[in-house]
């Protein structure tokens, strides 16, 4: 039978509509929409870090209507874009059914970075890892979100490693029309122009519109010929510069940004602060409630309402387990850069700082965003159970008088956004043996319980998932270590072709290298460590990814440390470090590792998520009992290093962890990797896998985060502000 012929008009439609999806990031969770895209030009999709936007503009006009003369192409990318009309368009919703009320009311989520894919490079870590995937869910559930951050135009930084291991720091300027963003613009199509007062500068920001699916992405920019170049740069770099670039950040972001949803006729009914970064929005709230109230400085009784104004509007999530990682600012350097604002509040600069102060007459305390955030919310958490309760005691003094578990800060755990982080072969395994639908479950525990039955999936599909998803780790870091040693203009690079084995238990760390996630604790015992690598019987190999902070010198020390040992003779190809750690490299690993090492000295780990991500591969966790998996671990979905205490003092911490890592490493991880039945598998670790997928995946996604966010902070308050349920995350 004839295929029906394609019409010019079809194949015109067809163009403008894949173009306007390259736009919106809907397709970096949706693998047939991204194979689109390669399959458009394999070498510019891999060359330009997998942009959609890079791609669909490398490709001429009219050669894409030509390839769309194709049936069979032609109806795949038909297939893909009526699924993004259907996203769009859908109205029977999660939030319409459990939260009707926020229909059309925007939640705002003000976050200083946001990680959405790897060819948008305005992150540096976990907390804009989280905020993007935050934006996801959003999107998936049907919330009325928009975000708003800052766009860097050179990023956090690009790392290369010099010969002796240590990390060198790159910047490249990224154009945003080979972006995935779109300039706002006015009705009149002129770009929408916002200003704030930074000490002496009107500072002069534009607006960059992210698609997120339904979600929306504000990212303010200084970089304008009617700025100064000093101003010009403000947005250079994610959390760069001196305290000077971050207080002036911060107020373009907080302040910056709610002037930036008005001016476009955004008006939000909650305001997030993701961290204490654009905590600086709750006074330019106030600021508007008072001059629209014609208050003065003396006026208490308008002070006092606007504060409880903003205070009902006003949501707060603090990642930060140390008071030393709080922004702190002193008085000379918030006068200088708040005095007009300050005026023009009517308050001056001393009543402004009283807002950041813990003992607010303390004129030799500084101002703290983090207690300006706590001031001016009516809910506030940290991002685990553990991390709550350490937030409740650093910030008791807040709260004089409040025994130290009725502190009104709780928690919600962080969760990650699954289908995301799937990689394409754990995507297609799961959508052959589960149906299409199976994402739409991912928060379902009886679903999970039935979906990993053995009669479901077999524990042979299981392992050879496992096998495939490790080989392709494997080629990976050999690609991507023979490209680091041709840059250093090395003539040996054909010895990186067989680093690793695709056989070989292979354990995963990858995450910011600060020192207190101890990324060398493996080798502090090296004999031992050597001993482990080099088995001939049950041998062990180790991939290493991650960013120290460019001022860390001691972060930088451990990757050189780390970099080094994967050079000794006896070790090499047994440990390797890729370099330039992004989303992109992190989804490698994490679909690849067996096991999941995360290694953070109790209690600074926040939450955590990278381990999260490891999940939906079948990979295990290896972890000590901080952040997330203090609440996750059962005793047989995955090992914990150490004991849920701390130790008297970090050596005899350390030297405590890293002999318990050890002990389960030798006596249980390995053995029973190797443990293989008669026909090549190992099923104990296979029942592994399954205990962890059917326990842990359910509750460590971020649509039960974003739900519980949606019940806890943003449905409209129900009498005065009160604490967030110290409740672990429930199915949504």
């Amino acid at each position: 039978m004839a295929r029906r012929s394609i019409s010019r008009k079809q194949t015109d439609d067809l163009a403008r509509d894949l173009r306007d999806l390259a736009y919106n990031l809907w397709w970096s969770w949706h693998p047939a929409a991204q194979q689109i895209f390669h399959e458009l030009s394999p070498f510019f999709w891999e060359h330009s870090n997998h942009s959609a936007v890079e791609v669909i503009n490398w490709i001429s006009g009219e050669e894409l209507k030509e390839r769309l003369k194709d049936p069979v192409f032609f109806g795949k990318v038909s297939a893909v874009v009526q699924k993004f009309r259907d996203h769009l368009s859908q109205k029977e919703t999660w939030t319409k059914r459990n939260a009707p009320e926020l229909l059309g009311a925007p939640i705002a989520y003000f976050s200083a970075e946001f990680g959405l894919h790897e060819s948008l490079r305005i992150y540096s870590g976990g907390l804009g890892i989280l905020a993007g995937d935050h934006a996801k869910s959003a999107s998936d559930l049907g919330l009325t979100f928009v975000g708003v951050t800052l766009l860097y135009r050179q990023g956090y930084f690009q790392q290369q490693l010099s010969e002796d291991g240590w990390q060198v720091e790159r910047y490249p300027t990224y154009d945003p029309s080979r972006l995935p963003l779109s300039l706002v613009r006015d009705a009149k199509g002129n770009p929408v122009i916002s200003t704030v007062e930074i000490g002496d500068d009107r500072v002069a920001f534009q607006g960059w519109a992210i698609r997120v699916g339904r979600a929306t992405v504000y990212a303010l920019d200084t970089d304008l010929p009617q700025n100064e170049q000093r101003v010009r740069d403000l947005t250079a770099h994610v959390y760069g510069g001196d305290q000077w670039t971050r207080i002036s950040q911060e107020i373009l972001l907080g302040i910056g940004g709610v002037r930036f949803l008005r001016s476009i006729g955004v008006k939000p009914a909650v305001y997030h602060m993701n961290e204490g970064h654009s905590a600086f929005l709750t006074l330019e709230l106030m600021r508007e409630r008072l001059v629209k109230g014609k208050a003065t400085a003396q006026d208490a009784a308008a002070i006092a309402e606007a504060e409880y104004y903003v205070k009902q509007r006003s949501v707060f999530t603090t990642h930060t387990p140390v008071p030393a990682g709080h922004d702190r600012f002193d008085y000379s350097l918030m006068q200088k850069a708040l005095n007009v604002f300050a005026g023009s509040m009517q308050m001056g600069i001393d009543g402004l700082m009283r807002y950041g102060r813990v003992r607010p007459d303390d004129y030799n305390e500084p101002f703290t965003m983090t207690v300006l955030a706590l001031r001016m919310c009516r809910k506030a958490n940290g991002v685990s159970e553990l991390h709550g309760a350490v937030s409740r005691e650093m910030w008791k003094s807040l709260y004089a008088g409040t025994p130290v578990d009725k502190v009104p800060i709780g928690f919600i755990t962080n969760g990650v956004h699954i289908s995301g982080w799937a990689a394409h072969t754990a995507s297609k395994f799961w959508t052959d043996r589960l149906g299409v639908h199976w994402i739409e479950n991912v928060s379902d525990q009886s679903y999970w319980k039935k979906a990993l039955a053995v009669t479901k999936v077999s524990d042979q599909e299981l392992w050879s998932l496992r096998t495939i998803l490790r080989r392709q780790l494997v080629e990976f870091a050999r690609r991507r270590l023979r490209e680091q040693q041709l840059r250093m203009h090395a003539n040996d690079v054909g010895l990186f072709d067989s680093v690793l084995s695709p056989e070989v238990l292979t354990i995963g760390f990858a995450r910011r290298f600060a020192t207190y996630k101890r990324a060398p604790l493996f080798f502090r015992d090296l004999e031992w460590a050597i001993r482990i690598l080099t088995s001939g019987e049950r041998p062990v190999q180790l991939v290493f990814a991650g960013k120290a902070h460019p001022r860390d010198d001691a972060g930088k020390r451990f990757i050189q440390e780390i970099v080094n040992i994967g050079k000794r003779v006896d070790l090499f190809g047994k440990v390797v470090f890729l370099e330039d750690y992004d989303i992109n490299v992190a989804r490698h690993m994490v679909a690849g590792a067996d096991v999941w090492l995360n290694t953070p000295r109790r209690p600074m780990e926040a939450s955590g998520t990278s381990g999260m991500k490891a999940l939906i591969h079948g990979g295990l966790q290896l972890s000590t009992m901080d952040g997330w998996w203090r609440e996750a671990f059962d005793g047989e979905n995955g090992w914990r290093i150490g004991e849920d205490s701390t130790a008297p003092s970090e050596d005899q911490q350390d030297d405590r962890d890293a002999a318990s890592l050890r002990s389960v490493l030798e006596e249980e991880i390995i053995p029973l990797f190797y443990d293989r039945g008669k026909d090549g598998i190992p099923h104990r670790w296979i029942a592994k896998i399954r205990r962890s997928m059917r326990t842990l995946i359910p509750t460590y996604n971020t649509e039960r985060m974003v739900g519980q966010y949606v019940r806890e902070c943003y449905l409209p308050a129900k009498g005065a502000p009160g604490r967030v349920s110290r409740s672990k995350g429930s199915s949504t």
